[in-house]
């Protein structure tokens, strides 16, 4: 503890923000869980309130990045590592084949209201995935045949989510001045 007062000056929170903060202290489970649920809402919340047109906007040029885009590569990854590597389903791959590896990003004719509902889908079921096994459970790394445990992939995945949210600032401010936390 430090009797350093708290500076005055925080970080801008986002305008509507309703997302439900991580715990402070927890198990480890849900600190994760937490944690990427919540990351998972600051992506949804930096998507608020823009068109359709917006949405699919590459605002940033020289990039191919597009909020459309992202959310159907967030979709893509949620099912690839709980579903595929991790719970071993059955099921195709979404917005990527071997001949065209930059659908999520480059072929946004769809409509970005069911590329969100996809994407929330895809996140449900990762929920589930995740209530329903050990943090040290394990999938198998497609490319290298090796075993990965769940928490190392809820790890990524807040990473992932991380790197994207700072793609999805950077888009949203070019879009429409937006900015905040």
């Amino acid at each position: 503890m430090t009797d350093a007062p708290a500076p005055n000056h925080y970080a801008l929170r986002w305008n509507g923000d309703t997302r439900t903060a991580p715990p402070a202290v927890g198990s480890e489970r849900d600190t994760l869980a937490a944690v990427l649920d919540w990351q998972r809402a600051t992506f949804e919340l930096k998507c608020a309130g823009l068109s359709p047109e917006q949405l699919s906007e590459k605002a940033v040029p020289a990039s191919a990045l597009s909020l459309h885009g992202l959310v159907r590569h967030l979709a893509g990854v949620e099912r690839w590592w709980f579903r595929i590597q991790f719970a071993h389903e059955d099921v195709p791959l979404l917005y990527y084949s071997d001949d065209d590896p930059d659908q999520d990003f480059d072929s946004l004719d769809g409509d970005v209201e069911e590329a969100f509902a996809v994407w929330r889908a895809e996140c449900e079921r990762s929920r589930q995935i995740t209530a329903a096994a050990s943090l040290d459970g394990t999938g198998i790394r497609k490319r290298t045949g090796e075993p990965i445990s769940l928490r190392r992939i809820m790890v990524d995945m807040i990473a992932e989510y991380a790197r994207h949210n700072g793609h999805a600032d950077l888009l949203r401010e070019s879009i429409d001045g937006a900015t905040g936390m």
